[in-house]
């Protein structure tokens, strides 16, 4: 045993939310209970994006992938006998951000609570959302003065929360490398201060307290040496900018600290049951190191990639880190690697990689100007396209994906209908029927009294945080609070990144991309079109659009011209594209779950537009037995994580463009998923 007192464990958390707010409440009640010691919400796509339950875009999405917020009634439901003035509380939420702190500070006050005390974090990092995730709403300008704000609110009325999580989570999601990760999130961090440095709500004296309540939200993948270093450079360069950027003296508030979900692109579904030791080495990356320890952790569970975990297995997530945490010794001493040469210099190396990137950025101008060019996009497509690129090859090896491939069948998903959980449909009916209720129930002239005086605060530069708790303490929903904004603000599309990403997989003779852009010019040939063309859809509110880049660019690289619009469409918006292109395939990409409602709605709109022998592809995080469903119902195939060949992909929709088309299979169409 080590003389040295044993440190406190980090806050654990699980991810979690879902259904309803009661629902969500008896979810957390439990965790709580099971000795998590913070909470971290997951809300819905609605929510995240700014849309009541029941606008057309909310169809399908409702309670799915976090838990349904539209007033502070449900804030209410969802922290019911939870004393919020004693509970960490982290919200993942970004373009919604205020508007769910509000809720959140309204809710702590009915509870009685003193509100400087509250702590926890909202997200609120809108740059990612624009290169990852896709739940931004307004225009970059707009987004980073609603950060602005709120971060002035909280110091000065909330000082122990953090206002803004700064996110290189979903951009090592996104395709970022190690460099890029440290450099986009650190780009993001400088931007965010200097736009509160210079929009002259917070004294220059008090910069130190808005420095020491920005956090960081990391991913860690399975290369953990590599990971760790990250943090390690993270940390060193955190201390480096704040002292000599912002001129911060004090040490404690230049402390670097972050919360981590390792990384969930990393979870398979063919032999999940190897996610758990993915899941061990991945936390081990941020928390073997004690001068870069996270200070707090939230594991996902073995099968998210096969579908929404059930509480049991956010169990195991949990006791995960409750074994290390409090059966190991890693707590009883200090950094293990001080003075290592390996370790220094591969965080070196990489603390070098982020300088230059981040030196090349802020001579643009900024993160913003590189958002809106395009150029950090580009530059994270393409690093995707690069790792596909080397999982198809062999190069990166995934045991039990593309080597190790023979298995025993597994007793966890021997019934897979019971191996996820699965959100009762009649759940959403319930939100959209307590929705009309609340909006029966309230004064509706101060709600709009309320709206009008959001609307003239943001034609102003006041702080836009006092209207929005007026907002919520006048009974606003989520949808009305953001359209009031999108009136003022106006809405953004982001970059694509697909039409600038390079060609990732060369077309070598005798090769499969040879082989399938042979199969491309001849069907298109054969059909007497000069290309032939792919819509890619994403319909609904789901903006993980990574897998759907990856297909646009190869099949581009394929020689198909490819129509791919971004994220959030209307089935109907779909439709409409792929009749106004005459494309000969439609591929639909989701990932939120809402697959049953939202493919079934666009199949039969193309019906009734009269197209006929345009076949549909789905890909997604699509269980087994709704894959068979989809197909039943008239989709020609469905790709699921397991389906990690690009290329061959490819090849399957020529099959299936040829098939509806009553033209011969292709003879030399690839038979094997080798590049």
């Amino acid at each position: 045993m080590s003389d040295q007192k044993r440190d406190r464990p980090w806050l654990m958390r699980t991810y979690a939310g879902h259904s309803t707010a009661s629902d969500s409440n008896a979810l957390y009640r439990k965790n709580l209970a099971k000795g998590q010691t913070g909470l971290s919400v997951a809300f819905d796509l609605p929510t995240q994006t700014g849309y009541d339950s029941d606008h057309i875009l909310a169809r399908g999405e409702v309670g799915r992938v976090g838990v349904p917020v539209g007033h502070v009634g449900d804030m209410r439901t969802l922290f019911d006998g939870i004393p919020l003035e004693q509970t960490n509380t982290s919200m993942t939420i970004n373009a919604t951000a205020m508007w769910l702190l509000a809720l959140y500070q309204v809710v702590a006050e009915e509870q009685g609570a003193d509100i400087a005390k509250l702590t926890g974090t909202t997200q609120n990092d809108i740059v990612k959302e624009y290169l990852s995730r896709g739940t931004h709403v307004f225009p970059p300008g707009p987004s980073v003065r609603l950060i602005t704000d709120m971060i002035a609110y909280t110091v000065g009325n909330i000082p122990k929360w953090n206002p803004i999580n700064i996110c290189s989570y979903h951009l090592q999601e996104a395709g970022a490398t190690p460099v890029q990760e440290i450099a986009y999130a650190m780009c993001t961090a400088i931007s965010v201060l200097d736009a509160v440095r210079d929009s002259g709500q917070v004294p220059a004296e008090r910069m130190g307290e808005v420095v020491a309540r920005i956090s960081f939200f990391v991913n860690a993948g399975v290369r953990f040496v590599e990971e760790m270093c990250k943090m390690r450079a993270f940390a060193q360069l955190w201390e480096k900018v704040t002292l000599e950027r912002y001129g911060i003296q004090d040490a404690k508030q230049r402390r670097f600290r972050y919360g981590v979900q390792v990384n969930s692109l990393g979870l398979t579904e063919a032999q999940p049951e190897n996610n758990v030791q993915r899941i061990v080495l991945e936390m081990l990356a941020v928390t073997l190191s004690k001068d870069a320890r996270a200070r707090a952790v939230q594991l996902p569970a073995w099968n998210e990639a096969l579908g929404l975990p059930r509480p049991w297995d956010q169990q195991w997530s949990l006791r995960i880190q409750q074994v290390l945490a409090y059966e190991s010794d890693l707590l009883e001493y200090g950094d293990i690697f001080n003075g290592s040469e390996v370790i220094e210099a591969k965080t070196a190396e990489l603390l070098a990689g982020a300088e230059a990137e981040i030196a090349k950025v802020l001579e643009m101008g900024g993160v913003i100007p590189a958002v809106e060019s395009g150029y950090l996009k580009s530059n994270l497509v393409s690093s995707h396209a690069a790792r596909r690129a080397r999982i198809e090859s062999g190069e990166d090896k995934i045991v039990g994906v593309n080597c190790f491939d023979t298995t025993e069948e597994s007793p966890l998903t021997a019934d897979l209908d019971t191996a996820i959980m699965v959100v009762d449909p009649a759940s959403e009916q319930s939100v959209l029927s307590a929705l009309h209720t609340w909006r029966e129930g309230r004064d509706e002239a101060a709600v709009q009294v309320a709206l009008e005086q959001l609307k003239a605060t943001a034609l102003t530069t006041d702080n836009l945080m006092p209207a929005t708790l007026a907002c919520a303490r006048a009974g606003v929903t989520t949808g009305e609070w953001s359209f009031a904004l999108r009136d003022v603000f106006g809405e953004y599309r982001a970059p694509t990144g697909v039409g600038g990403a390079p060609v990732a997989v060369a077309a070598e003779p005798g090769g499969e991309l040879a082989a399938v852009r042979e199969a491309v010019a001849a069907t298109a040939a054969e059909l007497g079109a000069g290309k032939l063309r792919l819509l890619v859809g994403k319909p609904g509110l789901d903006g993980h659009s990574n897998g759907a880049e990856q297909i646009a660019v190869r099949a581009r690289d394929a020689g198909f011209e490819v129509v791919y619009q971004g994220i959030r469409l209307t089935p109907e918006q779909i439709v409409s594209a792929a009749v106004a292109e005459d494309v000969h395939c439609v591929g639909l990409s989701i990932l939120s779950g809402a697959h049953p409602e939202l493919v079934p709605d666009v199949l039969h709109r193309l019906r009734r537009a009269g197209v006929e022998d345009v076949p549909v592809i789905v890909g997604g995080i699509i269980p087994a037995a709704d894959g068979e469903a989809l197909k039943a119902a008239g989709v020609a195939a469905v790709f699921t994580p397991k389906d990690f060949g690009i290329t061959t992909i490819i090849g399957r929709i020529v099959d299936e463009i040829r098939l509806a088309n009553r033209l011969q299979p292709w003879a030399a169409a690839p038979t094997t998923a080798t590049s």
